[in-house]
């Protein structure tokens, strides 16, 4: 009768485990469908090397403003943006759906797909300097391209600075980030300086790390007062010709990973800023580079200087950015159709 007791606390035992067990089980647990783990493409990576033009979009924005057409106009789209912690833990993006809608947009158009990277300069400065942090950043970058069927990582970090040691920390960063993504095939754009300033901001990018990116949409605007001829305009055809001749000549950047970049916006002497087709809005000239709203004169970049502009990134560099897709305005005064208009591109 003992032996038959004991048998049945057993099974009580037994059966009170099996309870407790199934209390553990997560809630997405694997119940037998086989998930097939990515692997990475065969072969080499090769980088594109064919002209570019790349908008940003920036997440407040409304999608729906912004006419479909112009999505023919563009090569790259780099949604603007995801931001880390110092820890290489990354932040939730702040409108999910929209990055949803925007990335299918793009892809049913035939656009290149990037995540735009942006945060503090302590933040990015404390993960690149710290190996740990540094290599979790970057897979966890990774992962968000891989889990988004994204084509490559914009890296906007403003700015590594020499006199901070972040020459030497940007260019670890890079090299990782940048070896990681093409083993998947994807690729590494960075944001940088126009280098019109001389000082730790332009040293901040190496040579050597120069050779880890496929490009470079160099941020050719924001200089109010550095073109003596036209101290007001903050982006000048001046300006991007002195820009892209110190990041080739001098830096050594290849021309074939130079992009210039052209602002949608325009500027006025306190540093105000409003967008392109605000400015189109309140009257301004398409044709022209400045106008005055309420007593204050803007300068913007108008469709003739983004022509000349475009004319010289054909010959002089390998691709145009503009910051930003909403901001440049729809229709026959667009920025981006007159940038294609000028290359013969079709759209």
């Amino acid at each position: 009768m003992k032996k038959y007791l004991f048998l049945a606390i057993l099974s009580v035992f037994a059966l009170q485990s099996c309870e407790d067990d199934i209390d553990w089980v997560p809630d997405d647990y694997n119940t037998g469908d086989k998930v097939e783990a990515l692997t990475p493409p065969s072969g080499d990576y090769e980088g594109d090397q064919s002209f570019k033009i790349v908008a940003y979009y920036s997440e407040s924005r409304n999608p729906d403003s912004i006419d479909v057409k112009k999505y023919k106009m563009i090569t790259h789209l780099n949604y603007a943006f995801l931001y880390p912690n110092a820890d290489g833990s990354l932040k939730e993006l702040g409108n999910p759906d929209r990055f949803k809608q925007v990335m299918e947009t793009a892809r049913a158009n035939g656009i290149k797909t990037a995540i735009s990277l942006a945060g503090s300069e302590g933040v990015y400065s404390a993960l690149a300097s710290n190996p740990g942090y540094r290599t979790k950043f970057v897979g966890n970058i990774v992962n968000f391209v891989l889990r988004n069927n994204l084509d490559g990582v914009d890296l906007d970090w403003e700015y590594p600075r020499a006199n901070k040691a972040n020459n030497i920390t940007y260019t670890a960063l890079v090299k990782e980030l940048s070896d990681s993504l093409h083993v998947w095939h994807k690729f590494l754009s960075v944001a940088v300086t126009p280098a019109v300033y001389a000082g730790s901001v332009r040293d901040g990018i190496t040579e050597e790390s120069i050779q880890h990116v496929d490009f470079f949409n160099i941020m050719m605007y924001d200089g109010i007062g550095w073109d003596s001829e036209d101290p007001g305009q903050h982006s000048s055809y001046r300006m991007a010709e002195e820009s892209l001749n110190i990041w080739i000549n001098e830096k050594g950047l290849p021309k074939s990973k130079a992009v210039i970049g052209i602002p949608a916006y325009g500027k006025n002497s306190s540093n105000s800023a409003l967008t392109y087709r605000d400015l189109l809005w309140k009257g301004a000239n398409p044709s022209e580079d400045s106008f005055v709203v309420n007593g204050t004169t803007y300068y913007y970049n108008g469709v003739e200087t983004v022509k000349r502009k475009a004319a010289l990134a054909q010959t002089q560099a390998n691709g145009l950015m503009v910051w930003e897709f909403y901001q440049d305005a729809n229709g026959q005064h667009s920025l981006l159709k007159a940038i294609n208009d000028k290359l013969g591109r079709p759209y």
